[in-house]
């Protein structure tokens, strides 16, 4: 069974970093394509930003292109989301999401077969 962890959010303000982190286990992590997803209060859930594990493949919303960067660490079964120049509107639950991607060319937002728990990310002064 494929379980995810993620880590690394918290306080950060407005302007500031924070990199998150979603660890893997129970797949090989090859086979996986591993999306960010975050929770807003108020908001639709929102797909972030997709990675194929095999090779690097990745996909951005427009809503955080230029801002955030995902990538990812085989050797250590993680994937990560560097968030910088963050704002108040940042502010919520933060996810990570996985499916395999049977050798496809692509990964999206669509379909996540396994799901963290969740980090929370606050964003203010």
């Amino acid at each position: 069974e494929v379980q995810l962890v993620e880590s690394g959010g918290g306080l950060a303000q407005p302007g500031g970093s924070l990199r998150l982190s979603c660890a893997a286990s129970g797949f090989t992590f090859d086979d996986l394509a591993i999306t960010w997803f975050r929770q807003v209060s108020g908001k639709e859930q929102e797909g972030l930003a997709c990675i194929k594990s095999n090779d690097g493949f990745t996909y951005y919303a427009d809503s955080i292109r230029g801002r955030f960067t995902i990538s990812k660490d085989n050797a250590k079964n993680t994937v990560y989301l560097e968030m910088k120049r963050l704002k108040p509107d940042d502010t919520g639950t933060y996810y990570c999401a996985a499916a395999p991607h049977y050798g496809g060319f692509y990964c999206g937002f669509y379909d996540m077969d396994y799901w963290g728990k969740g980090t929370l990310v606050n964003v203010s002064e």
